[in-house]
């Protein structure tokens, strides 16, 4: 009997030892981690606003990144060439640009830059050997327009503006070129559209569309980029041109354009007597 006695004994504490070393290695264990998020299980309009948003800023990592989104004041000097119905209508006219950001500009033209247009934030001018006046309203509110929807603008404030929606709308062509599209959308309901080149990502073309406030016919206007070349670490389109309603409306070759000079304020001034610099005759 004390031989049974002892050997139940030594079975009770065997067991009572197995149970706390089980329990220690169940302890050590690490805990069960949460399955990683796969594409397929973010939503799909979350998904394509990520597309859109990436490509924006491979974009805008192509044209210069910091150095880009940095800018301070531009200078472009060229020949800009206009058309009627996508027919040229003169021979064209030396220009000198420049734009302050984020709403100055002053466009000069002819050879002796005798003749200007100075546009601070929603005013417009235009400036001759007899003063200067305001221009018409219509030619106003077009610049305005065109200013909102400036590939700068988009670049540098909408999509940045967190009730702006984006769109990745995949694989496109613009003009003969491959790209890839992306469609900004504001909270006003205006939307715009970028055609990145597929294998620089730098931007080429850009489209809206907008409805003519007298008769409620809708018109769309595009701007193309070409010609791009590294000025001061920003990749900068040296030819432009827009298109109004599938014609083309202007085209511009830019021979030189130079950032963050800082310029004279008195520019900017349609009252201020302001003169400009006499263009080299040799041009």
């Amino acid at each position: 009997m004390k031989d049974f006695f002892f050997i139940a004994l030594f079975a009770f504490v065997l067991a009572s030892c197995a149970k706390p070393a089980k329990s220690s290695a169940q302890d050590s264990s690490p805990p069960p981690q949460p399955a990683a998020a796969s594409p397929a299980s973010i939503p799909p309009d979350q998904l394509n606003a990520h597309q859109a948003r990436e490509l924006i800023e491979k974009g805008i990592q192509a044209l210069g990144g910091e150095a880009y989104l940095t800018i301070r004041d531009m200078e472009e000097q060229g020949r800009t060439y206009s058309f009627y119905h996508g027919r040229p209508t003169g021979n064209g006219t030396f220009f000198w640009r420049f734009t302050e950001f984020p709403d100055k500009e002053r466009v000069e033209l002819t050879p002796q830059r005798d003749v200007a247009y100075v546009y601070t934030s929603n005013k417009g001018y235009e400036i001759t050997y007899k003063g200067s006046r305001s221009i018409e309203k219509k030619d106003l509110d077009d610049y305005i327009r065109r200013h909102r929807f400036s590939l700068e603008k988009i670049l540098r404030t909408w999509v940045n503006d967190p009730t702006v929606a984006l769109f990745f709308d995949g694989a496109a062509l613009a003009g003969t070129l491959s790209a890839e599209k992306v469609t900004l959308i504001s909270a006003k309901n205006e939307a715009v559209s970028i055609y990145f080149d597929i294998d620089t990502h730098l931007p080429i073309k850009k489209s809206y569309s907008w409805r003519d406030p007298v008769d409620r016919e809708k018109n769309t206007e595009e701007e193309t980029y070409d010609g791009y070349r590294a000025v001061q670490g920003v990749m900068t389109c040296f030819n432009f041109t827009r298109y109004f309603n599938g014609d083309m409306q202007t085209e511009r070759f830019m021979t030189t354009v130079t950032y963050n000079q800082g310029f004279n304020q008195a520019m900017f001034d349609p009252n201020s007597g302001y003169t400009p610099p006499k263009a080299d005759k040799r041009r």
